[in-house]
C-alpha cells in the first residue's frame, strides 16, 4: 500500500512541479478567469506535511492533489479577531476616508479556492432600487436548494436579521466578507470554519423578499461593492485572482463595468508578478523532502544518507545547528 502511495505521490508531484514551472514561465494573468470548483476530487489517500506549520499536501485517489491548511492555524489570523462581532452586520463602522484609494486583495491562491455561489443570470443588480440601497445581487434559485460558501473562511454571523431574513456572513482571510440572505435554513453557526463549496444553508424567501432567491453581497470593512466586480455569475468564473478594490467601487452608484485598458494592464502586471512568486514558493514547498529522526541518527549520518552536508541541513532548517540534540520523531528537511 505504501508503494502505491509513493507511485501516486510521484505522479502528483511530477504533475504539480510541471504545472508550477509552467505558471512561473507563463503566469496566470488577471484576465484569465478562475473556474468554479467542480465537484469533489475523490477520496483522500494520504496527507504529506510541508515545511509550513499546519499546511499539508492532500493526495486523492484519482492522482490529483491540493494544499490544505488546518482551520486551527488559519483562525489564528488577526483578521478573525479584530472587529469580530457575531451579532452586528457591520462591526467596523469606519469612515470611508480612512480607507486607501486602492486595496490589493489576493482572492484565491494555492490554499484558497473558489466556488460560484450560484451560476445564473443576475436578475436584480447592485445599486439603488425603489429608492433603497440594494447592496448586493439577487440570484434566482428554488426554495430548499443548497447554498454554498464562495470562499473559505469563518462564519461571523448566522441569524435572522430584519430584511435579510435568515442571514449567514462569512469573513475570509483577505478581509472580505460575503453575505448570503433570505435562506430558508441555516446550516452553520458563528465560529464555524467552512471551505469553498461547503453547504451553509438552503434557499428560501425569508425577510424582505418577493420570492425565493439568494441575495449575495461582498463587503470590505463594512462597505458593500458590486459582487460582479469579482464574479461573472453567468459563466460562474471568478474574474481575477488578485483584485484591486478601488474606493470608488464602494459607492452604491458604482456598478460593474469593464475596466479600461490602462486599469486592466495595471491589475494584469501586479497579478502576474505576485502569482509567479506564489507559484515559485509553492513549488519549493512541494519539492521539499524530510527525514524523520530515528534512534541513533545524527546530523552527520543524515547528511551522508542524503548526499548533503551538515551546514546545508542547518540552512534548510531554521534554528537547527551542528550542536542541536535531535529528538526522535523530529522531521528534518533534507532537500
Amino acid at each position: 500500500m505504501k508503494f502505491k502511495y509513493l507511485i501516486l505521490w510521484l505522479a502528483a508531484f511530477t504533475a504539480a512541479t510541471s504545472s508550477f514551472a509552467q505558471d512561473i514561465m507563463i503566469p496566470h494573468l488577471s484576465r484569465e478567469s478562475v473556474k468554479s470548483l467542480r465537484g469533489v476530487p475523490g477520496n483522500v489517500l494520504d496527507t504529506i506535511d510541508t515545511q509550513t506549520p499546519g499546511v499539508q499536501i492532500i493526495l486523492f485517489e484519482n492522482n490529483t492533489w491540493k494544499y490544505y491548511r488546518a482551520p486551527s492555524v488559519a483562525v489564528k489570523s488577526d483578521v478573525f479577531k479584530e472587529y469580530w462581532d457575531t451579532d452586528a452586520v457591520d462591526p467596523y463602522r469606519e469612515d470611508l476616508s480612512s480607507l486607501p484609494d486602492k486595496i490589493s486583495i489576493w482572492v484565491v491562491d494555492t490554499l484558497n479556492q473558489y466556488k460560484c455561489p450560484r451560476q445564473v443570470k443576475v436578475y436584480s443588480r447592485f445599486g439603488m432600487r425603489h429608492r433603497r440601497r440594494h447592496q448586493g445581487v439577487d440570484l434566482p434559485l428554488q426554495r430548499g436548494e443548497p447554498v454554498c460558501a464562495a470562499f473559505s473562511g469563518r462564519v461571523r454571523v448566522s441569524k435572522y436579521y430584519k430584511g435579510y431574513g435568515n442571514l449567514v456572513i462569512i469573513r475570509h482571510e483577505n478581509g472580505l466578507e460575503t453575505f448570503y440572505a433570505h435562506l430558508s435554513e441555516r446550516s452553520v453557526e458563528p465560529g464555524d470554519w467552512v471551505d469553498a463549496g461547503d453547504k451553509i444553508g438552503l434557499g428560501g424567501s425569508t425577510g424582505r423578499s418577493s420570492g425565493p432567491h439568494l441575495h449575495f453581497e461582498t463587503r470590505y470593512h463594512g462597505y458593500a461593492f458590486d459582487p460582479q466586480w469579482l464574479v461573472d455569475f453567468e459563466t460562474g468564473d471568478l474574474r481575477h485572482r488578485l483584485f484591486v478594490l478601488k474606493k470608488k467601487h464602494l459607492s452604491i452608484a458604482s456598478k460593474y463595468v469593464p475596466e479600461s485598458d490602462d486599469e486592466e494592464d495595471e491589475i494584469h502586471a501586479a497579478d502576474s508578478a505576485e502569482y509567479a512568486a506564489k507559484a515559485k514558493e509553492a513549488a519549493e514547498a512541494a519539492a521539499a523532502k524530510y527525514h524523520k529522526v530515528k534512534s541513533g541518527d545524527t546530523l552527520g549520518r543524515i547528511a551522508r544518507k542524503y548526499g548533503t552536508t551538515v551546514n546545508a541541513l542547518c540552512r534548510l532548517n531554521p534554528g537547527l545547528t551542528a550542536k542541536t540534540t535531535l529528538k526522535i520523531g523530529r522531521s528534518v528537511r533534507v532537500k
